[in-house]
């Protein structure tokens, strides 16, 4: 539950400039209290607007439009909605066809490299900066674009203001709406952004823009760690998808689902067990399992408890638990995570996160995932990072979710997991493999290191100069 801070209760002139509004987020974000310290600051501040540029001045989000999607990137782009914004891997967007996006009614929705991007409806005030991987992408309407003009402002400066506990507490602050919540535009135009000095504003920009350079490394590096698993197999998804599977009656005395027996998935099973050196993943592995449920034992303070993060979060540019449980939840070393984990989300709609293997940064070893994955637990890190190739690479996923039963929620099994047979290479490949991997993992996490590194050093010039 959240309360005002009652060292600094809410004042009667506070009502009247927010023309007596009396919804409570305004208050409880923290924003008036924000606003009050900056206007105290002995620095100039300029209002938000004087410092974008571009489509409705700089800060705009966009019309709610019928979406048409296709298959071939010949005729699409990708399309980033609020939610895949926060994704470390935007590999799988879907596209949006070209003939909407180059629009006169779409076309600004086009995102470039430097830009802020604000979740502006449902969960409000998550923000990343678009870094090259990204430039040439759509966004939604639920996607608020804020674009710095250059010559006012640094970029990695605005964005590291704005996504600072200051900076999102006045953004958040303009929320409205009881149930589905929502900011635009105009609510944030006069928003203050303190001018701290050339020396923090450069080495904030500098930290964030090194962030999205590594997080564009990493993307590639995942890609190319991928395609060599793709060659090595001489993969080749079946062209056509045919809506009906057709079987020999034998094949389903143990399975009658369709999904099971389709064509991507026979063929990625196929592929993956045709190798010389192909085994059963259970028999290289440690363990394959899928941690006791139960309820988790919420605290508040870290000496007594580890941060729990959710199925979702794990594939996010920066992880963070929203909560901590408490360590004597019961069994509660099955739910702590290491550097020779893979984990796979255990259950969700087909093409969904169900079955997409994620390998955990280094920030998050030690930490309670939730049970809601399984835990592929390697004899080594080195292992995990190749069982993360194997299973993240398509081959891997399609064989992967056809373990997956039930029709309405479709859950992995763990015993057909620790079952399936996978290539197990050795030598220069499996070395290479396993080195572009680790070296996607140090990326990641050293980004995440820098964008606090850049949000600290804001925070901190502004309490010094209080």
């Amino acid at each position: 539950m959240k309360i005002v801070n009652l060292k600094n209760p809410v004042m009667a002139s506070w009502l009247r400039e927010q023309g007596l509004r009396l919804d409570a987020p305004p208050f409880l974000s923290g924003a008036i209290e924000a606003r009050k310290l900056l206007e105290q600051l002995p620095v100039k501040k300029e209002p938000l607007a004087s410092l974008t540029t571009g489509h409705n001045g700089g800060i705009f989000n966009g019309p709610k439009f019928a979406r048409t999607y296709v298959d071939d990137p010949e005729y699409g782009v990708p399309f980033v909605g609020s939610s895949d914004m926060l994704q470390a891997d935007l590999s799988r967007l879907p596209l949006l066809g070209k003939k909407d996006a180059y629009s006169p009614a779409l076309s600004y929705l086009r995102l470039e490299e430097g830009m802020t991007l604000i979740s502006c409806s449902g969960t409000i005030g998550r923000m990343v900066y678009v870094r090259s991987d990204m430039a040439g992408m759509w966004s939604s309407q639920h996607i608020m674009k804020v674009v710095p003009y250059p010559e006012r402002i640094l970029p990695g400066y605005l964005y590291a203001f704005l996504s600072s506990k200051f900076g999102e507490s006045l953004v958040v602050g303009g929320t409205y709406g009881a149930i589905i919540q929502h900011i635009e535009p105009h609510h944030i135009t006069n928003l203050p952004v303190p001018r701290l000095g050339e020396a923090v504003e450069t080495r904030a920009h500098e930290l964030v823009q090194e962030a999205a350079a590594q997080r564009s490394k990493a993307a590639t590096l995942r890609a190319e760690a991928l395609a060599i698993v793709v060659e090595e197999l001489g993969w080749r998804e079946p062209a056509k998808r045919s809506i009906y599977t057709s079987v020999s009656s034998l094949l389903l005395t143990r399975r009658m689902d369709a999904f099971h027996h389709s064509s991507p998935v026979v063929a990625a099973k196929k592929t993956l067990a045709s190798h010389l050196t192909s085994i059963p993943l259970g028999d290289k592995v440690a363990e394959v399992f899928e941690p006791n449920r139960g309820a988790r034992r919420k605290v508040s303070d870290p000496a007594y408890g580890v941060p729990f993060l959710s199925s979702s979060e794990m594939f996010h540019l920066d992880p963070q638990g929203d909560y901590l449980i408490s360590l004597r939840t019961p069994n509660l070393e099955r739910l702590l995570i290491g550097s020779s984990d893979v984990l796979l989300p255990r259950s969700g709609q087909l093409g969904g996160i169900i079955g997409r293997a994620v390998l955990p940064l280094p920030g998050n070893y030690g930490h309670a995932a939730s049970e809601h994955l399984v835990r592929v637990r390697c004899k080594s890190p080195g292992d995990a990072l190749y069982v993360w190739s194997i299973l993240a690479s398509e081959p891997g996923y399609f064989a992967s979710i056809g373990t997956a039963f039930v029709s309405s929620i479709p859950s992995l099994a763990c015993v057909l997991l620790h079952e399936l047979k996978v290539p197990w290479f050795t030598g220069a490949k499996r070395s290479q493999i396993e080195e572009i991997a680790a070296k996607m993992v140090t990326l990641l996490a050293s980004a995440i290191e820098k964008d606090h590194e850049a949000v600290r050093a804001v925070e901190s010039a502004i309490e010094e100069a209080a």
